[in-house]
């Protein structure tokens, strides 16, 4: 069983890499938290690793971090939720992020995840929330059930990802122009963020 790969950095895109390690090279499948992580070719790196085998058919999962992993794993083990689902999953929202949308029940923020409908969401909720209480992981800064309690900040984050921002981006915009002026209208934070980018 691979438990990580150390070597360089030979080709990424958002969703695969390829990792060279002493002249073999490994295509891993990775998120887009673990894309917007790695540095540019050439550069060493080393990604945390899950390899899925099936009868059929071997994959390699990567991360960049032991907790991204795990999330991942636990995501994984959730029925009806396969491994593409769940890097989709890690890509539109921080693990951090997820586990307290999981842990705070809220299941809005987990079927706002393209791909996952309402009934994945609450399965997914039903079978790692006590999981993840007995494990005691909370994770740390502010928690995605104040965030997601604010439809504005929601719906102006989902507005400016359709139009084209990176999410982290969109997320400092939203998240800045809120703590100006609590207030503000979905409208205005999109002008707000339009007039920044």
């Amino acid at each position: 069983m691979i438990a990580y790969l150390d070597g360089v950095l030979a080709y990424k895109e958002p969703t695969h890499t390829i990792i060279d390690v002493h002249g073999v090279g490994y295509m891993v499948h990775i998120s887009l938290q673990t894309y917007s992580i790695l540095p540019g070719g050439g550069d060493r790196i080393k990604l945390f690793i899950h390899h899925l085998f099936r009868e059929d058919s071997q994959a390699l999962y990567g991360f960049a971090s032991a907790d991204e992993k795990s999330l991942f794993l636990d995501l994984i083990g959730v029925s009806g939720v396969g491994p593409n689902t769940a890097l989709g999953m890690l890509s539109a929202m921080q693990p951090g992020d997820l586990r307290l949308a999981i842990l705070g029940e809220n299941v809005r923020a987990v079927q706002a995840i393209k791909g996952i409908g309402a009934k994945t969401a609450q399965r997914i909720i039903l079978e790692l929330r006590d999981k993840m209480k007995k494990s005691g992981v909370v994770p740390d800064g502010p928690t995605y059930r104040q965030q997601a309690a604010n439809p504005v900040r929601e719906e102006s984050l989902a507005a400016l990802v359709a139009l084209g921002f990176p999410k982290a981006t969109a997320e400092k915009s939203v998240d800045d122009a809120l703590k100006a002026e609590p207030n503000l209208t979905v409208e205005e934070v999109i002008r707000r963020a339009l007039r920044q980018g």
